[in-house]
């Protein structure tokens, strides 16, 4: 039997925090992967990753038609043109978030 090993990490003012080398290696998470936490009755809390299938059974479904439909006709995809990227650049490029910044108390 292998040794039980111990990691720990440090909440920001808005709650989050970097999950360990060790963790993220034994789970093998990469960037952007999704955790779930599992609460027991007795207070133990486990995390699991969640995989990818059953984060959102729509949205797969969703993406899965989007790329049967580009591989069957490449030809219908198009660049984004100036106006459009113009437009959208427009909506969100001015909007500066600080990820450092303490949380609200109505998000706290």
């Amino acid at each position: 039997m292998s040794a039980r090993t111990h990691e720990t990490s440090k909440l920001t003012d808005r709650y989050q925090t970097t999950v360990p080398r060790g963790v993220r290696k034994q789970l093998a998470l990469s960037k952007g992967d999704q955790l779930r936490y599992c609460i027991e009755p007795d207070g133990r809390v486990y995390i699991e990753p969640v995989s990818a299938s059953e984060s959102d059974p729509a949205l797969g479904a969703f993406l899965d038609f989007i790329e049967a439909d580009i591989k069957a006709h490449p030809e219908r995809l198009k660049a984004l043109d100036g106006a459009l990227h113009d437009r959208l650049a427009a909506l969100v490029g001015d909007i500066d978030v600080d990820l450092d910044a303490p949380l609200s108390p109505d998000d706290a």
